[in-house]
């Protein structure tokens, strides 16, 4: 895996874009709200992983200005390299570097780029991300109790359950569960190594507006 390092202008220097063999991670820019906005109108998928509402125009540029100067969050764009298309989001967020502790989120909204491995590859860039550059130990996710598919995925990275909010959802009219994961640091490298990819080929375009 590659690590190209770019500035930020709120928080500081961090890394910019976390490159893989097919897809890339890197920062949120404000052309890519016109997907989240689109995203977001799924109803079914908000369901699944706990997104309440869709978004609006004003609502996505106070989200980027939130993720711009949040020391606490790295938010990112996972696209496929081969032609440079946004699939999804991914993000680390709560990051407590005092606690070495953060919260994850990683989203593919395509439903058409499913069950091909875009998804374990942008967790394991960002896990690799979160343990080997920022020294993190643990790193949690809060499961929608329904969503059987997410917990098998989170299951099959490594993660293990701590916990169930009783009724801590509610959705459709209706209570639901919401399981509480975990992976740490040695976990992760038992299973998926030191790196857990290497770069091959091009890699995220640049182009766009910031």
């Amino acid at each position: 895996m590659r690590f190209t390092m770019g500035s930020d202008e709120k928080t500081g220097t961090r890394p910019t874009t976390l490159i893989g063999r097919r897809v890339c991670l890197r920062a949120l820019r404000r052309g890519d709200l016109v997907h989240l906005r689109k995203w977001l109108e799924d109803a079914e998928i908000r369901g699944l992983i706990g997104e309440v509402s869709s978004m609006s125009k004003e609502d996505s540029e106070r989200f980027l200005e939130k993720v711009r100067g949040d020391a606490q969050r790295a938010w990112f764009m996972v696209v496929v390299k081969e032609n440079s298309r946004a699939i999804g989001e991914a993000g680390l967020l709560r990051m407590d570097r005092a606690w070495r502790t953060t919260d994850i989120s990683v989203i593919v909204w395509e439903r058409q780029e499913w069950d091909k491995g875009y998804g374990t590859e942008a967790v394991l860039l960002l896990l690799d991300h979160a343990f080997r550059y920022l020294s993190f130990h643990r790193v949690a996710i809060g499961v929608v109790g329904f969503n059987e598919r997410a917990l098998r995925f989170w299951t099959k990275i490594g993660f293990k359950k701590e916990g169930v909010q009783r009724d801590g959802y509610f959705y459709d009219g209706k209570y639901h569960d919401f399981v509480l994961m975990s992976i740490l640091e040695d976990e992760f490298r038992k299973l998926h190594g030191g790196d857990s990819s290497q770069a091959s080929g091009r890699g995220c375009t640049t182009k766009g507006r910031s």
